[in-house]
């Protein structure tokens, strides 16, 4: 959430930011600050009523004292009482919709970021290898996964139906030694804690890190507990300080750690989505960071960094690009994309997403620290996946392909995995 005094301060920097990234946005600041405006004015009205009404209550308990009527004074103060209730059940309803409205604003762009209105403007930051070259046609995860009967799609649509995957065997194995891969290389190389967190959240949860309310209709609700499943590590993650005050000591804070993620949107069939590109239910491995505003900048490289690793260890042909303006995610303020190349596919794949979110789920969750005067500052959160599995597979899979139909298991990873092929 941004800062209101921003808004009432630069509304111009504030529309002029929320512009590069398209759409109405901007358009939204105006009804905040006239809400702001009047309820504001409201509350000066009632300050003012509350004045008059003391200054009546003294003059009520010196006309009574020397037996005066003081019937008149005492309608009038009644009148202000309900109008001060008046004014507080509006103020009320002024401050709800004014978060309301503020809970829907996108974070503001960082300055550095590039400015654009698509995917297609979004540039490239670096490249590490190069793709692989093959004496055979290489074939896809899914028909890789069929042949060696480590994937098995239509037992998931059984199960419960389209974008949900069973791994079997070998596939299985695989996915829990990559899982235990990222873990240890995080833990161990990278500095951060692992913490093992619920899967289901309170919606306040989902607000803190931005996916309520503006994306409700992407996450999986248990209507009777109020319970959401969560769509990625970073919402319990991030929340595990929520409204506390850190020490400066204590930043920055990283953690790791492993989830199942749950999305009901799991984008269009066709090109693109077939197999484990797009599913409703996936692996992930999060890294979070909880820094301060002065660090937040170079943690984004740093994370990103760690991310890279994991891909750099795998022997996995990668490439960095920025999301620009017009493509970066609802809440972030700079963003790191890492894709991997995939032969079956012929194409990138996204398997991490890097971002700085600067104050604005700080805000929404009132996660603050105490800096060396003593002031009680907002932090800065970062997130990045460290990776997503289900296209870490594909990539993995798809590249380590051999003719005779076998899958070679990257050297980092035969520790974890137990052997040196699949098939």
């Amino acid at each position: 959430m941004l800062d209101i005094r921003l808004l009432r301060e630069n509304p111009d920097l504030v529309k002029a930011r929320l512009a590069n990234r398209g759409g109405s946005s901007a358009a939204l600041v105006d009804e905040v600050l006239a809400i702001d405006t009047t309820r504001r004015s409201a509350e000066t009205e009632r300050q003012k009523l509350q004045g008059e009404r003391n200054r009546l209550s003294k003059e009520i308990g010196l006309g009574r004292k020397n037996g005066q009527d003081t019937s008149a004074l005492e309608a009038e103060v009644k009148g202000i009482n309900a109008r001060i209730e008046e004014i507080g059940h509006e103020a009320d309803a002024a401050d709800a919709r004014q978060r309301e409205i503020m809970l829907g604003i996108p974070n503001l762009p960082h300055e550095a970021c590039p400015v654009g209105q698509s995917a297609e403007e979004n540039p490239e930051v670096r490249v590490w290898g190069t793709p692989p070259a093959y004496d055979f046609p290489p074939k896809d995860h899914t028909a890789l996964g069929a042949a060696l009967g480590i994937l098995d799609f239509e037992a998931g649509a059984r199960i419960t139906g389209s974008a949900f995957a069973v791994y079997r065997g070998a596939g299985a194995r695989l996915e829990r030694a990559l899982i235990n891969f990222l873990l240890d290389l995080h833990t161990t190389q990278h500095g951060y804690t692992e913490v093992n967190v619920p899967h289901l959240v309170k919606p306040e949860c989902l607000v803190g890190t931005g996916q309520l309310p503006k994306f409700g209709d992407q996450v999986y609700h248990s209507p009777m507990d109020d319970l959401y499943l969560i769509p990625t590590a970073e919402v319990p993650v991030t929340n595990l300080h929520r409204e506390e005050i850190l020490k400066a000591e204590q930043l920055p804070v990283n953690y790791v750690g492993y989830t199942p993620c749950f999305r009901r949107e799991a984008g269009s069939a066709g090109l693109g989505t077939r197999g484990l590109i797009r599913m409703h239910q996936f692996d992930k491995v999060e890294l979070v960071k909880i820094t301060t505003p002065e660090t937040s900048m170079a943690e984004l490289e740093s994370l990103t960094a760690n991310a890279e690793k994991v891909l750099q260890l795998l022997g996995l042909h990668y490439r960095v690009i920025e999301l620009c303006t017009g493509d970066i995610g609802f809440g972030s303020m700079k963003t790191y994309d890492i894709e991997v190349w995939a032969p079956g596919q012929g194409s990138y794949l996204e398997v991490s997403s890097c971002s700085n979110f600067g104050d604005y789920q700080a805000r929404r969750m009132a996660l603050r620290y105490k800096d060396e005067d003593g002031k009680n500052r907002f932090c800065h959160t970062l997130n990045g996946s460290g990776t997503a599995l289900a296209r870490l597979f594909v990539a993995l899979i798809e590249t380590y392909q051999q003719a005779d139909g076998s899958i070679r298991i990257p050297d980092a990873l035969r520790g974890h995995f137990g052997s040196p092929t699949i098939g």
